[in-house]
């Protein structure tokens, strides 16, 4: 019985950890992590400070877990769906579209939470800054190596740029996740994606 007892209150944190990061990334998203405070995440969980407190301990490691369940979210919604295509033109095409999919549906209410946390510690040195960066840059060398597979498979030009593809294809999902979320119009998303499609048919 105490096994048992042991056993449900694990299975009973670990749920509301996993609560609690989601609403700091919804939170995030909007207000910004810099703005996450144990005290405003805990009055939006419904919990006490000390109970959430002992979740993460600080303000940082809150932040940390934060990024870290943010890019889980991210391989889930974007990279695992995107990928799942016979050509290397196809995945190219699809990663893309899980992205505006992924902001479309609102998995976080303000939009791509990666995009928001760029745009809030480009110029700020720490970890946070450094774990956005690598998961940018694994990012473009994940396009610019697709864009290399599709032009080696024939899908696109002998002469392409793998790399310029990519950071072309990255600029356009960042700019069209930003004019939507600011104007909540989803024509800003299919100027994303016809940019993306105008760019591939071009180096075809």
């Amino acid at each position: 019985m105490s096994d048992t007892r042991t056993t449900q209150r694990r299975s009973d944190g670990e749920k509301t950890h996993e609560v609690i990061l989601k609403t700091a990334m919804d939170l995030a998203s909007v207000e910004g992590l810099k703005n996450l405070t144990i005290g405003r995440l805990a009055d939006e969980v419904g919990i006490s400070k000390s109970g959430l407190y002992a979740h993460f301990g600080s303000k940082e490691q809150l932040q940390v877990e934060t990024v870290e369940a943010a890019a889980h979210v991210w391989q889930q919604e974007v990279l695992i769906p995107g990928l799942d295509a016979a050509t290397a033109l196809d995945r190219l095409q699809g990663v893309p579209e899980a992205f505006f999919s992924y902001v479309e549906r609102a998995v976080f209410p303000g939009g791509c939470l990666f995009a928001a946390l760029l745009a809030e510690f480009d110029a700020q040195p720490g970890p946070i800054h450094d774990a956005i960066e690598n998961g940018i840059r694994a990012y473009l060398q994940l396009l610019e190596n697709l864009a290399g597979e599709a032009r080696d498979e024939g899908g696109l030009r002998d002469d392409v740029d793998p790399g310029q593809i990519a950071f072309e294809i990255e600029g356009a999902l960042h700019f069209a996740n930003y004019m939507y979320v600011l104007t909540g119009e989803r024509e800003m998303l299919e100027r994303g994606r016809a940019a993306i499609r105008n760019l591939v048919d071009g180096a075809r």
